[in-house]
């Protein structure tokens, strides 16, 4: 893995001297709200902005193919208390994966990053998954075994009921239910994570539709944003095969899949740092205070 070259930074300096930030420099996180987590978002993207290929290449490496975003990964995940992901996420890297796959466990792959973490007084990796549907057969991904990684899915009431039938087979997996119906009350699931999981840093990793909802609820304090120096184009041509569960739209996603804003409510970012590994490029954003 090539070092990375920084361009400048203006964050905070590391919790502690580890040799796990020698590749990449400083990298440390403000103090969080009182009520919630401080939420950090990581994604990839082209240079014309879009996250996946989709079809059987639409995994966010399948854009970066890159060790170093990889690795980065694996850096940010080393400071979280957890992994945030919408629930589809699962569905497409055990879709992408093969059929006889039981889907991403979501650890950190170095060895480095696991010490690292020890060394930051993190808890045992836990990822959590945010599903209104509750649609779901946990037996069907290794996520949830409980051998790897702690599991917690945050759904509103209608999917708690619909997952406990599976919750004596699956009694490691917590269930939180923050929401009428099949809606997940966002702001209230943050303010739930920070109190009676004891969050304090939530790394969300998306997918689009995840991040836009909580992007769109003012939950995203910054970003890190891997630009891949290559042009995919939004629509998806005709001799690309696309897979059952893209549905029938033929466009490929942006980090951004749900309602947006206007330019009157638009937030505006603050450009905290800038690396690069050859043609590839590596942002970090910080929301700005709303006016």
């Amino acid at each position: 893995m090539r070092k990375f070259e920084v361009l400048f930074d203006r964050g905070e300096e590391s919790p502690l001297q580890h040799p796990a930030y020698a590749p990449y420099g400083k990298l440390g996180f403000p103090t969080p709200p009182a009520d919630r987590p401080w939420i950090f978002a990581n994604f990839v993207q082209t240079l014309d902005g879009i996250s996946s290929w989709k079809g059987e290449h639409a995994l966010g490496s399948d854009i970066s193919r890159s060790a170093e975003d990889r690795w980065l990964m694996d850096l940010l995940r080393a400071h979280a208390d957890a992994v945030l992901l919408g629930s589809k996420t699962l569905a497409v890297e055990r879709t992408v994966l093969g059929p006889t796959s039981r889907g991403a466990t979501y650890m950190i792959e170095d060895p480095q990053m696991r010490d690292l973490r020890g060394r930051l007084g993190r808890r045992r990796e836990t990822v959590i998954f945010v599903t209104g549907s509750a649609a779901l057969k946990l037996s069907d991904y290794a996520v949830f075994d409980g051998d790897k990684v702690d599991a917690v899915i945050l759904t509103a009431r209608a999917g708690a009921a619909k997952l406990a039938p599976q919750q004596g087979a699956h009694p490691h997996v917590r269930v939180l239910a923050v929401g009428e119906g099949n809606v997940v009350d966002l702001p209230a699931a943050m303010r739930l994570l920070a109190q009676e999981l004891g969050i304090r840093l939530l790394l969300c990793e998306g997918g689009p539709t995840l991040y836009g909802y909580m992007s769109g609820a003012g939950l995203i304090d910054e970003k890190f944003l891997t630009i891949s120096p290559v042009e995919a184009g939004q629509i998806i041509p005709e001799e690309q095969e696309v897979g059952m569960l893209e549905g029938p739209a033929r466009l490929r996603p942006t980090t951004f899949s749900a309602p947006g804003f206007t330019p009157d409510n638009a937030p505006w970012w603050t450009w905290v740092s800038c690396r690069k590994v050859g043609d590839h490029e590596f942002n970090r954003y910080r929301r700005k205070a709303a006016k």
